[in-house]
């Protein structure tokens, strides 16, 4: 039996044709249950600042592994997202930047600019990011990248009361 990841899944109006897509995806991977926060409809938007959220205490809470948010450009998304304790977003808009967010960041959330990706590019992204561990590729650096991460989360210790 396969392991399914559990994967959060939110948009706002912006980010709904690459939410789609993604979601379309997904539902061609077995390896893979998404937990679709929406929006589902574009006749009924919701904000960023209540999509974020949807997704960001799913991947709190353990209900969901990770997380994709989506709004116009992801810097919205991302910002809301990282209000969370123990959620770590990072905007992504490449292949490149998908893996290094986790690699390098240990990001469990990747949010995406529906302005700026195509939705072709965006599951590409989606791909990327999925297939990387934290340091892989950067194993010579792997225990600075793991001090860093720790001194990232005793600063989430400090700033979240």
């Amino acid at each position: 039996m396969i392991k399914k990841i559990k994967i959060a899944l939110a948009s706002d109006l912006s980010g709904f044709p690459l939410k789609q897509a993604i979601s379309e995806y997904f539902s061609g991977r077995e390896d893979i249950e998404c937990l679709d926060f929406g929006i589902n409809d574009p006749d009924k938007p919701e904000p960023y600042t209540l999509q974020a959220p949807k997704v960001a205490s799913a991947v709190q809470s353990g209900k969901a592994d990770r997380g994709i948010l989506i709004c116009g450009t992801g810097q919205g998304m991302a910002i809301v997202a990282n209000k969370h304790k123990g959620v770590y977003a990072c905007v992504v808009d490449s292949v490149f930047s998908g893996e290094r967010s986790k690699i390098v960041n240990n990001a469990n959330v990747i949010t995406m600019g529906g302005w700026i990706t195509a939705p072709f590019l965006g599951v590409q992204i989606v791909e990327a990011w999925l297939a990387m561990a934290f340091s892989q590729k950067m194993e010579f650096k792997k225990e600075f990248l793991q001090k860093n991460f720790e001194l990232v989360q005793e600063l989430e210790k400090k700033h979240f009361k």
